[in-house]
């Protein structure tokens, strides 16, 4: 009998909530993006935190895009955040934006005004910094703080009907400019900008802050547990302070660490510089922690649940080995992918002894991790064959288990074979191995009664399709490429891409469907890439079968 995995703080409070019958029992939690940039892996997190709570406690889940910044948001960004929702395997209850609620919103910033609550600044940005003081000295009110209820009422109309130019006037809340939290000295609620929204057009020119934007939307929608990152910690109390002054729904604001993983950018801001100066090919770019990176990449909604689920959550900031993530990509594709034969280094292989012209089909299993194997697939078998260059050696060491003058090695799924001659060209590279083989030592029918060490996987040559085959690796060379000295650019892995132009391939690959895993034996895992052609197939790594970099960190 296994034991029950204890409850983590937000199961706790939920549990609590439901036992005294808060919120008539209810559990509505939200995923809130800001559509400025594609969802990463830090943002899975989230998405599985929320709609993972909200599934537990028979809730629900509502999609609102953050959309109160018109200058960085477009339709796009919207689209490929509800694409990454539901590749990962969630339903939202309401599609919503706070673009929905900007009508309200303005009525609440002018009830504020109404009860001396808020005013109009004319101050600039430099001005209103300076006056709010500094951690350890309040602030100083500027000279627009005492302005009249009437005269802010008139000033926040007229802000709205476009009368003023951007970063002429802003609508502050009227607090306390000693209080040690900063987020309360009279923050900013609304601020002027003239831009075109993706979705309300031109209707309107000013636009609530986020802080004034976030709180008021929860309570709109009576989510009843609104789950936040710890950078939002300070802002709780002016969620609180709003949502009391307004008197709307009570929601309340829960933190937890956000995800912080080794050899990662999440910052959405680096990513894209990344993409506009072209160190990567775009925001799905295979190396890029995306979610549309991940998945051109080969992961699974199934590795992102489960690594979000072993790093659990916590309070307290921590920084995630990416080895981890690796490690539940390896764990679900070695359930989950077909295997398959690829030569990514070639030489040719002939067997001499084995009949001109003879063909054989030969059996193997889709995944011997499967009861069954999940069926097969024929394999090609002649006399001419593709191997790797690695898996042959002219002077051989005394633990060199494949081939080489002399050695023996079984093909995978085929026959016993012996390494007889080989023949190099003049600057000394081996072009072609000759070998014989030992009919009666079939896989599955040997009778042979020999034993090797070896197996090696090969490639019919008069059956081989080609293909392009990238070899991906992590991004940047640094742990933690954002306390790098200088640019965190500077830390970029020169060698996260190798490109292999003419792999040879066996020929049920030529099939390949995108998104679905394939283990290349003894090479990786791969999957077939989004942009990929009949004619021109291409094959993306998704990982090694192994953790490469820890071998390195060991030397």
């Amino acid at each position: 009998m296994s034991e029950e995995k204890p409850l983590n703080f937000l199961e706790e409070i939920i549990e609590e909530d439901i036992r005294k019958g808060k919120n008539d029992g209810r559990v509505l939690t939200r995923f809130p993006p800001e559509p400025n940039g594609y969802l990463h892996i830090g943002h899975a997190k989230s998405i599985c935190l929320n709609f993972g709570l909200a599934q537990r406690y028979g809730g629900k889940t509502n999609l609102r895009f953050d959309d109160t910044n018109p200058i960085t948001e477009n339709v796009e960004y919207v689209e490929s955040i509800k694409n990454d929702i539901k590749w990962l395997g969630f339903e939202w209850a309401e599609e919503l934006y706070t673009s929905d609620y900007f009508d309200t919103l303005y009525g609440y910033a002018v009830l504020l005004i109404k009860k001396g609550l808020a005013y109009v600044d004319d101050s600039t940005p430099e001005e209103i910094a300076a006056s709010k003081g500094t951690p350890t000295e309040a602030g100083v009110p500027t000279p627009y703080r005492n302005r009249s209820i009437e005269e802010n009422l008139q000033l926040f109309t007229e802000m709205k009907a476009g009368k003023y130019p951007d970063g002429s006037k802003v609508l502050r809340a009227k607090i306390d400019l000693a209080n040690p939290n900063m987020h309360l000295r009279d923050p900013l609620l609304y601020r002027i900008k003239h831009a075109h929204h993706h979705r309300t057009g031109d209707q309107w020119c000013i636009y609530p802050m986020y802080d004034f934007a976030h709180g008021q939307s929860d309570a709109i929608e009576r989510i009843t547990h609104s789950i936040c990152t710890l950078e939002f910690v300070p802002h709780r109390a002016l969620y609180d302070w709003l949502i009391e002054h307004i008197g709307i729904f009570p929601s309340k604001q829960y933190e937890f660490a956000r995800l912080n993983m080794t050899y990662t950018v999440m910052s959405k801001r680096r990513l894209l510089q990344l993409v506009n100066e072209h160190h990567v090919e775009g925001w799905d770019d295979p190396r890029m922690p995306t979610l549309s990176g991940l998945r051109r990449r080969g992961y699974t909604p199934t590795s992102i649940r489960n690594f979000c689920e072993r790093i659990g959550v916590a309070k307290r900031e921590n920084v995630i080995d990416v080895g981890l993530l690796e490690f539940c990509i390896r764990e679900d594709l070695n359930k989950t992918a077909w295997r398959r034969m690829a030569v990514l280094d070639p030489v040719k292989l002939i067997i001499t002894n084995y009949p001109e012209g003879k063909e054989e089909r030969l059996h193997g299993e889709n995944n011997p991790e499967v009861e069954g194997g999940e069926g097969g697939r024929e394999i090609p078998f002649s006399r001419e064959l593709w191997i790797e260059q690695e898996d042959f050696m002219e002077d051989a060491p005394k633990k060199f288990f494949r081939l080489g003058p002399g050695l023996s090695v079984r093909l995978k799924h085929a026959y016993i074979i012996t390494c007889d001659t080989f023949v190099k060209d003049e600057t000394g590279k081996v072009t072609e191995i000759h070998c014989s083989y030992v009919p009666n030592s079939k896989s599955g029918e040997d009778t042979s009664g020999l034993k090797v060490k070896g197996t090696i996987h090969w490639v019919s040559i008069p059956h081989a399709k080609t293909a392009e085959v990238r070899l991906y690796d992590r991004l940047f060379r640094a742990e933690n490429p954002m306390a790098t000295t200088g640019d965190f650019k500077e830390s970029i892995n020169p060698d996260s891409l190798e490109v292999r132009d003419k792999v040879y391939i066996e020929p049920d690959l030529a099939q390949a469907e995108p998104g679905k895993g394939y283990q290349f034996i003894r090479k990786g895992y791969f999957t077939l890439d989004l942009r990929s052609t009949p004619e021109h197939l291409v094959f993306n790594r998704t990982v090694g079968l192994r953790d490469t970099w820890a071998k390195e960190a060991l030397k």
